[in-house]
């Protein structure tokens, strides 16, 4: 039941966000999310079905899709990189970019550095620090807005 709201809410995003559609990638990341939680649903945590919008389910959703969308976008890097050396089909900027803000630009800061890829362009660079700093922000206005330090979640 977990693993259906979760594809829902991540298969939801892509319906009415056209970027996230056409990002293939974003796409695979919404498959690891929900393998990792029918996993976790059949072998680790039960969340009574009256209990799947709960803070608690909302915050696991978040920790698989951070863990998810961070190997999902070394993955794209490592695939960009190998596509370049053999010149053939890119991962459009724009995708990676995407990723970084959903949240890997971990995943992307350790696939630049494992693939030596997109480290030199300084226009990309530009754009991924711009990320990150967005992503900073958002994060930080959400959690003021909804005021989340009320909830306990440990």
């Amino acid at each position: 039941m977990m693993s259906l709201a979760f594809m829902i809410i991540l298969l939801g995003g892509a319906a009415v966000i056209p970027p996230l559609r056409k990002n293939k990638f974003y796409l695979l990341n919404a498959a690891l999310v929900m393998v990792v939680s029918y996993y976790a649903e059949n072998n680790v945590v039960r969340i009574p079905p009256q209990n799947l919008l709960s803070v608690k389910s909302l915050m696991l959703l978040l920790v698989f899709h951070i863990v998810c969308i961070n190997i999902t976008t070394f993955v794209a890097y490592g695939v960009d990189k190998k596509a370049a050396i053999k010149h053939q089909w890119r991962v459009p900027e724009a995708d990676l970019h995407t990723l970084e803000f959903l949240g890997g630009w971990v995943g992307a800061f350790v696939g630049q550095n494992f693939f030596h890829h997109k480290t030199a362009k300084k226009s990309f660079q530009r754009i991924y620090w711009l990320m990150i700093v967005m992503e900073i922000l958002l994060v930080w206005g959400l959690y003021k807005y909804l005021d989340l330090g009320r909830f306990k979640f440990f």
